[in-house]
């Protein structure tokens, strides 16, 4: 079984302008998340699949597999589902782990984890998607649907709802394209801590996660 990291990145991101190419802490989000991946030596390779020539020069240079994604697939109004199906469909490898560059604070031993935890559960799991537990009180069309408001608990004792957060996502190629996701129907969560579940969709998710990155590797 042959699992390979895919970084999946374009051009045009509009809710945080060219994210994944700006400056982040010396460096970008793209060029940080390769040279981590690279030193996961449970990965048999790293792969790019982009439309952007520069992110793609910049996977070559650092010595991952480059995969130009065509530009039908990396526009915004296309279907999520259409673009796993083709990264799937182009991508060379048993087994797809699928990592964001939007989580910076992943730690390394939590990629390595979460391969030799895919490897032990896939006999009765058909994919491994990290997630973070939600420890709020939520409410739908005016009403909670996490707690009863007359038996009003804790937070910490609040059922235990996990939000996917989309950090690594390790699925079989051949159910990626079945299913067009990264998300199989036995899913199997893998909790991440809260800090490595921040994922940068805004200019403040951008800060804030720059801010803990220097913090963390004392930039």
């Amino acid at each position: 079984m042959k699992i390979k990291a895919l970084i999946a990145v374009r051009s045009g991101s509009e809710r945080v302008v060219n994210k994944n190419l700006r400056p982040f802490a010396g460096s970008n989000l793209l060029e940080l998340k390769i040279k981590q991946l690279k030193g996961i030596k449970e990965f048999d390779g790293i792969v790019v699949n982009s439309n952007d020539d520069r992110m793609l020069e910049i996977a070559d240079s650092l010595g991952a597999e480059a995969v130009k994604r065509d530009p039908v697939f990396a526009t915004s109004s296309v279907s999520m589902s259409d673009v796993y199906q083709n990264m799937a469909e182009n991508f060379n490898g048993d087994v797809i782990a699928y990592c964001n560059v939007t989580n910076p604070l992943v730690n390394s031993e939590s990629y390595s984890n979460a391969v030799r935890t895919f490897k032990e559960i896939s006999n009765k799991f058909d994919s491994l998607n990290s997630a973070n537990l939600v420890k709020e009180f939520m409410f739908l069309d005016n009403k909670p649907i996490n707690y009863d408001l007359e038996h009003q608990p804790r937070s910490q004792d609040l059922p235990n709802i996990y939000a996917l957060n989309f950090a690594i996502s390790i699925i079989s190629k051949e159910n990626m394209i079945k299913y067009k996701n990264v998300i199989g129907r036995v899913p199997y969560m893998y909790e991440l801590s809260e800090a490595e579940s921040v994922d940068i969709d805004t200019e403040f998710d951008f800060e804030i996660a720059e801010f803990f990155y220097r913090k963390k590797y004392k930039l």
